[in-house]
């Protein structure tokens, strides 16, 4: 398996801590808003990679925090606690803000096809191990108390900006103009520990702590859980593209401080999700989820078919037009796909072979979800036995995730012969007529099927249809 590091920024072989097990850490949600499409880019790539090395043979243990405490507006250790917001936002609890929202977000998880890691841990389920590490900093003389908040002093490191690459509006992120710097830190890329004299009166959440009642800071989360569940080693730190600074960079500086040795050496980062008007985000007000993708009828698959045909390491750009293309290639992909779900017979292992080692070759060419799916188009072309296709099919589905033997309800619902032989029948006569430049009778056609209840979408594979 090859795949590309942030922190060395190159392809690199990928050689575990111990041989034959990955001890993965993925960035989770915070649990204040329901996660937008862009957010689940992330998630659904980090999937397919945590099953692509289960593929490729590793023993893989992942594990994800639910930030539920202490994750401000700012990435800069400024504005309201987001949770708190959410809170306010809904004139609920805290809790009952996050309990929400992290089940909304695993039942998203769940319709894409995106495996719950082996660990969930909360935040707030870790406050003995945060105070614990925070001790051990202010011992090691790699943090300091001020203004009754404790900090980490980035000016103990040898080198803090580990990753590289970071344009300036990153490495100021602590003091632009719309940010208001904190007069307690010694140095501008200092950041917060422990929070005890809190710039809201009102934060929900608090503990005891040896430097007062208060709440830790966001990037020290990671650090403690990844540690409780996985050791002093992590394989692979997992998260996108906006994580790598400060929150990724600040990981770093606290872990390795705080242990004395290289804590992980491979980083794999997934870049954005852009709309035409740029990164999609929350902040933006521009949040695109998966219910809404369903509630205009599409296959929350679909989307995750749409992932799959990009790079993870290139930005991806959503349209109603693309995910349209990526349905209609996704439905005739299943439908064939589907002709072999029952099929049974010899498989020969010698015939089958070359197909798997493409396979895998096309993930650890680093995951390239897009070569592999062509070796299913490949399968689906070749000289095999139904029963072989099929098992290959079933097996890279182990990866890619895409239900491509299972029908779904939709599908199954829309199997009545006579409904489908009828719009099937309307639509060729709408296309001859838009052929004939009658598009009077192609618009009378298409309003006769909505009367019905049949919508109709024109894509480039061709039209598609769909019940309201």
């Amino acid at each position: 398996m090859r795949f590309y590091n942030s922190l060395t920024r190159r392809i690199e072989e990928f050689v575990p801590h111990t041989e034959g097990k990955v001890a993965m850490y993925t960035c989770g949600p915070t649990v204040y808003h329901f996660a937008h499409i862009g957010n689940l880019r992330s998630y659904i790539e980090e999937d397919v990679l945590e099953k692509a090395l289960r593929y490729a043979g590793y023993d893989v243990k992942r594990v994800m925090n639910i930030t539920d405490v202490g994750h401000l507006s700012s990435d800069a250790d400024t504005g309201e606690d987001k949770m708190l917001a959410g809170a306010k936002r809904e004139h609920k609890s805290v809790m009952e803000i996050a309990d929400f929202y992290t089940k909304a977000f695993f039942d998203d998880c769940e319709k894409l096809n995106i495996k719950r890691p082996d660990v969930v841990e909360p935040a707030t389920n870790c406050i003995p191990e945060f105070i614990h590490m925070i001790e051990v900093l202010l011992e090691k003389g790699y943090a300091y108390q001020a203004g009754e908040n404790v900090y980490f002093d980035t000016s103990k490191l040898d080198e803090y900006y580990v990753f590289g690459g970071l344009s300036s509006e990153d490495l100021y992120v602590g003091v632009r103009d719309d940010v208001e710097e904190d007069p307690n830190k010694r140095n501008r890329n200092d950041f917060v520990l422990w929070f005890t004299k809190s710039k809201f009166e009102d934060q929900a959440l608090k503990w005891d702590s040896p430097w007062g009642v208060g709440y830790p800071g966001w990037h020290i989360e990671c650090s403690c859980i990844s540690m409780k569940h996985l050791g002093e080693y992590i394989d692979i730190h997992c998260g996108g593209v906006d994580n790598i600074f400060p929150h990724h960079t600040n990981e770093i500086a606290q872990s390795e401080a705080y242990l004395g040795h290289e804590w992980c050496h491979y980083w794999f980062h997934v870049h954005h999700l852009n709309d035409r008007s740029g990164k999609m985000s929350k902040s933006k007000g521009n949040i695109l989820t998966v219910s809404v993708l369903q509630e205009k009828g599409y296959d929350p698959l679909v989307y995750r078919f749409f992932c799959l045909q990009s790079h993870y390491r290139k930005p991806l750009e959503f349209s109603y037009e693309a995910l349209d293309n990526a349905a209609a290639a996704y439905q005739k992909l299943k439908k064939r796909t589907l002709e072999f779900a029952g099929a049974e017979g010899p498989v020969s292992a010698e015939k089958t072979a070359p197909y798997r080692e493409a396979f895998l070759q096309a993930l650890g060419n680093d995951l390239n979800t897009a070569a592999a799916l062509t070796v299913i188009y490949d399968v689906l072309k070749a000289d095999l036995n139904g029963a072989e296709k099929r098992a290959l099919i079933e097996d890279f589905d182990k990866v890619l995730s895409l239900s491509l033997l299972t029908e779904s309800e939709t599908e199954e619902t829309e199997e009545d012969p006579a409904l489908v032989a009828y719009v099937e029948e309307m639509i060729e006569k709408r296309k001859n007529a838009k052929k004939e430049k009658n598009f009077a009778l192609a618009d009378e056609i298409r309003a006769e099927l909505l009367q019905k209840g049949i919508v109709l979408k024109d894509t480039r594979e061709g039209t598609l249809w769909e019940k309201q």
